[in-house]
């Protein structure tokens, strides 16, 4: 029998969590009844809040005596961290929910995520409707937004709860295996303005036996593919799209933290790196350009994105720490320069096209990287087929050494 694992509150929530629970068992599938509230609970859990605050070697006993509710969340959500993941490997849950406020999702979250990908977990959640990164992260949690508060039972809270259940019971219950074909996973980045070299590429590395994952950098994106490399999904990383650095480095929208750039040189897989769409750092809509770039060369990709030329000043920065970065790498390590232009846009004749600050990038980036990474110049603008192809050619040459 399959079985869901409810986490929550089941003091403060009980009412609610018993009401999942009922919805869980009608459908004919056993419940593990996770605890992660202080005080005593209104349904007798499998896993007691005793049970999380041990896994970390908390007692519970002085967390209540001491009455501090920030305490009591961070010493549960670090129990639940380190005990759901060893609950799921034992065989004790196929899938994972639970409901609460900004309290509840931040305690859930991250044992949900230290879950594999492809577990079934649903969050419902009152913080559902906004950003919700720091619940998510980098994994596969569907988030569900509550509507009302999760506090009390009534027709609108009934309608989600029940709706949260059937879709993670579907989940369950529909599980299907999904056959490895056995090729070598490789990891790619592709923004709008890479696409073309990015379907070249892959085409080409399909042809030759690979299997190629493609991240969108738009932060997340580059989140996710740091986060598989690290988990040894990865066997190689043609690394072509680096433009979340500009967000980082610049202030844009759409980084991806200091640690993009980081997990392929760490594990020691084969990386061509290329420094494509460093040309623009990006933003919202027209209108939410911040007032110091207003005189900037912005152009407005569609309604939702403006995009900002990056400066040569800006882009000395930037090859800074995409130099660093290579240096750091264990493995073999490839860094690819397209002369005629970084992105669709930045070549001769289009919006973005400045060869002056593409010279202070390619520049800062010979200058600065070090013996250990191979620099290969080509006279292509990155979309060119023969840049695509000689950056798969070479990721190939590095994954046969």
């Amino acid at each position: 029998m399959k079985t869901i694992a409810i986490a929550g509150t089941f003091d403060t929530k009980g009412r609610e969590l018993k009401y999942i629970k009922e919805l869980v068992e009608e459908q004919g599938l056993a419940t593990l009844c996770i605890h992660t509230g202080v005080f005593e609970p209104l349904v007798t859990p499998q896993v007691t809040n005793r049970d999380l605050a041990e896994a970390i070697g908390a007692d519970i006993d002085d967390i209540i005596a001491k009455r501090d509710r920030a305490t009591a969340t961070a010493v549960l959500s670090r129990g639940m961290e380190t005990l759901i993941p060893k609950l799921y490997a034992e065989g004790k849950f196929d899938g994972i929910i639970s409901i609460g406020g900004s309290g509840g999702t931040s305690l859930a979250t991250p044992a949900m995520r230290a879950l594999p990908i492809g577990v079934p977990k649903v969050m419902v959640s009152t913080m559902a409707s906004g950003d919700v990164s720091p619940y998510v992260g980098t994994s596969d949690i569907i988030m569900i937004p509550s509507v009302v508060d999760v506090e009390g039972l009534n027709d609108i809270s009934k309608k989600i709860f029940s709706n949260a259940v059937n879709a993670l019971v579907g989940m369950v219950q529909n599980q299907k295996e999904i056959a490895s074909e056995g090729k070598p996973l490789l990891a790619a980045t592709m923004f709008g303005v890479t696409t073309p070299c990015i379907k070249t590429a892959k085409a080409y590395l399909e042809e030759q036996g690979y299997e190629v994952l493609v991240f969108h950098a738009t932060g997340t994106g580059g989140q996710c593919m740091e986060a598989l490399i690290k988990d040894g999904f990865i066997k190689g990383v043609l690394d072509i799209t680096t433009t979340e650095w500009c967000d980082e480095v610049v202030g844009g929208v759409l980084a991806a933290g200091p640690d993009r750039l980081s997990a392929a040189g760490k594990a020691g897989i084969p990386q061509v790196v290329s420094v494509g769409a460093l040309d623009m750092v990006n933003f919202g809509p027209w209108d939410t350009v911040p007032e110091q770039f207003k005189d900037r060369n912005l152009y407005k990709h569609n309604p939702t994105v403006t995009l900002m030329r990056t400066t040569a000043e800006e882009l000395k920065e930037i090859g800074g720490k995409i130099a660093e970065k290579l240096n750091a790498a264990k493995g073999d390590t490839v860094l690819m320069l397209p002369l005629k232009g970084v992105s669709a846009i930045d070549v001769e004749g289009a919006p973005f096209y400045d060869a002056e600050a593409d010279a202070a990038l390619f520049d800062t980036l010979r200058t600065q990287i070090n013996d250990k990474v191979e620099l290969i110049e080509m006279d292509n603008a990155v979309n060119d087929d023969d840049f695509a192809l000689a950056a798969a050619k070479k990721l190939i040459e590095l994954l046969n050494k």
